[in-house]
């Protein structure tokens, strides 16, 4: 197709270059596009789906070209009908484009009934079809933006090939190759170095200053039992925004003995934030004069946290055990970053193992300490890159309990977490890989964590030893995202689906990457119970693993309502 007449500027020929198509791949792109649509771990709008779109359909378009093109060279050159007339082939043109388009817009009927089937298992509402066919409007400009971008970058190695050529005299084919290497180590470097470089320093400079704030209608403590209070060696001002309120928040004494009935402790809440010391085993040295000051050894109960990519502690978490014991706990948590989980995650995963492994050895050393009549029940707690801190820190699961944990709860794992991923490969045969079992359960177990029941019957069955429990939703996209998701289907996607994964669900290569890798950023914006909230199931989870002395369902229940009538049952997003 070539460009108009009263297009012949340099530059706009170069235009007209970045939309012009070819037709075979318009077909895998429109191929792409329709299957990036069938239903994901998580519903999607019409912006969301068409933003994931128009990247698969971009996908789509190369791999079409490159297939075009091979078989054009090395199949179609040597037939004597090939090329065909311009008629035939404006034809065949017209037909890819009309279908493409038909077929785009046909795809986006059911698409709208697959999402309304999805938001069905979340309990939430569905979008309506008419307002659905938005997706390809905004999959247009997603996937056109991506082609237009990766012309520009092949004219640019074709620019590079001509004066190498001209230059060097060098055969078309190497020039094309030496070009293309050289355009594809800048890129490297610029996306590795500059680019992903001035990210994390520019996400940085975001969330810096925020850390520097304080949520509306957070106030210093004025109790001993809490780190920032007039009497800590943690000062107030260093905590970060999620270490005051962490520490100013949750129940007091007063409020724990109407729930329970009976005189309380006030809970003790230990944080330090990155200000707090300049380096993790400084902040640690006032971790452990903290909860020597508070007398948190003399507690019941000793929870390890490590937090997420800002120090966020779950205040569902916090609040639901320190009900449980009536107080009678001391809590920890130790901050290592500005950034949100993801960044975190993406930029500097081994921070957060690190960091934990140096809380978890300093509080353990001086526990061990004690005399063993004298010692609180030690237990870890972590969720989501929480998680992942804390399973870095332990080689293998009969580590935890050579430490004599009494208990461990992680919830919320992701897919890389190296304990959770060589739990689940190596699970019982037989047992799925959505909801594995273990040795039979003998120190870890598994839980869909989407009601109460399902927790209270993974750990109805005897549980000596170290308890280490599991709670992992089937759609949350943070345990099951993986890049072997790109080429390799995932044992979970043949397994019959868990409690609130459509059935409709299907692998494709590279399409379900993108998909569930899409999935992540939205993980937390559902419904408790579905895919990276976990609502008051951690309650649950805390009544599996470290119940007080003749605890039963009625006393879950009785904590339960207090949750929910609290206001503070969700902690802002990390």
């Amino acid at each position: 197709m070539r460009a108009p007449a009263n297009t012949r500027h340099p530059l706009l020929v170069w235009a007209w270059g970045l939309v012009r198509l070819d037709f075979v791949g318009l077909a895998f792109g429109t191929l792409f596009f329709c299957l990036s649509l069938t239903p994901s771990l998580l519903p999607r709008d019409w912006l969301f789906a068409g933003l994931v779109g128009g990247i698969n359909a971009s996908i789509g378009y190369a791999i079409g070209v490159l297939i075009g093109k091979v078989v054009r060279h090395f199949i179609l050159r040597r037939r004597t009908w090939w090329p065909p007339t311009n008629r035939v082939m404006y034809q065949i043109k017209a037909v890819t484009i009309a279908s493409s388009i038909a077929a785009s817009i046909l795809v986006l009927i059911p698409a709208a009934a697959w999402q309304r089937q999805v938001s069905a298992l979340m309990g939430i509402e569905g979008p309506a079809t008419l307002g659905y066919l938005r997706t390809l409007f905004a999959a247009l400009v997603v996937g056109g933006a991506c082609v237009g971008a990766s012309r520009a970058v092949l004219d640019a190695i074709k620019l590079l090939a001509r004066r190498l050529i001209r230059r060097w005299h060098l055969h078309h084919e190497v020039a094309f190759f030496v070009g293309t290497a050289i355009v594809v180590v800048l890129l490297i470097t610029l996306i590795n170095g500059v680019l992903y470089r001035g990210f994390l320093a520019g996400a940085s400079r975001v969330f810096q200053p925020q850390n520097s704030t304080t949520r509306g209608g957070i106030h210093q403590p004025t109790e001993p039992e809490r780190s920032g209070s007039p009497k800590s060696f943690a000062p107030w001002d260093t905590l970060g925004y999620e270490g005051r309120n962490f520490v100013a928040t949750g129940p007091d004494l007063d409020a724990l003995a109407r729930v329970n009935g009976k005189p309380a402790k006030e809970p003790i809440r230990v944080y330090a934030g990155l200000q707090t010391a300049d380096t993790d085993a400084a902040r640690t040295d006032v971790i452990v004069r903290e909860l020597e000051r508070t007398g948190a050894f003399d507690r019941k109960l000793l929870v390890i946290i490590p937090t997420t990519g800002t120090g966020w502690v779950n205040p569902v978490a916090a609040r639901s055990i320190e009900t449980m014991y009536n107080g009678d706990t001391a809590l920890v948590g130790m901050q290592y970053s500005y950034l949100p989980s993801w960044i975190s995650f993406l930029g500097d995963r081994d921070k957060s193992i690190e960091s934990s492994r140096i809380l978890i050895d300093a509080i353990h050393d001086r526990w061990r300490k004690l005399p063993s009549d004298r010692r609180p029940k030690l237990v870890l707690y972590g969720e989501s890159l929480g998680s992942y801190g804390g399973q870095g820190v332990f080689p293998w699961l009969p580590d935890i309990a050579r430490m004599d944990f009494s208990a461990v709860l992680w919830v919320g794992p992701p897919h890389e977490s190296s304990l959770w991923s060589g739990l689940v490969l190596r699970r019982d045969p037989g047992t799925p890989e959505v909801q594995p079992r273990y040795d039979n359960g003998r120190t870890v177990r598994f839980s869909q964590a989407t009601d109460p029941s399902d927790i209270a019957k993974i750990a109805d069955p005897p549980w000596d030893g170290t308890r280490v429990l599991f709670l992992q939703h089937p759609s949350d996209p943070i345990t099951w995202w993986s890049p072997k998701l790109v080429f390799s289907q995932p044992e979970w996607l043949t397994e019959p689906p868990g409690a609130d994964r459509t059935a409709s669900m299907r692998w494709y290569p590279i399409i379900t990457f993108w998909q569930v890798g899409a999935d992540m950023t939205n993980a937390l914006s559902v419904p408790g119970g579905h895919g990276h909230n976990y609502g008051d199931s951690v309650l649950d989870g805390w009544a599996a693993v470290v119940p007080p002395d003749g605890w039963t369902d009625q006393d879950t229940d009785r904590v339960r309502v207090a949750l929910n009538d609290s206001a503070a049952t969700r902690g802002p997003e990390y």
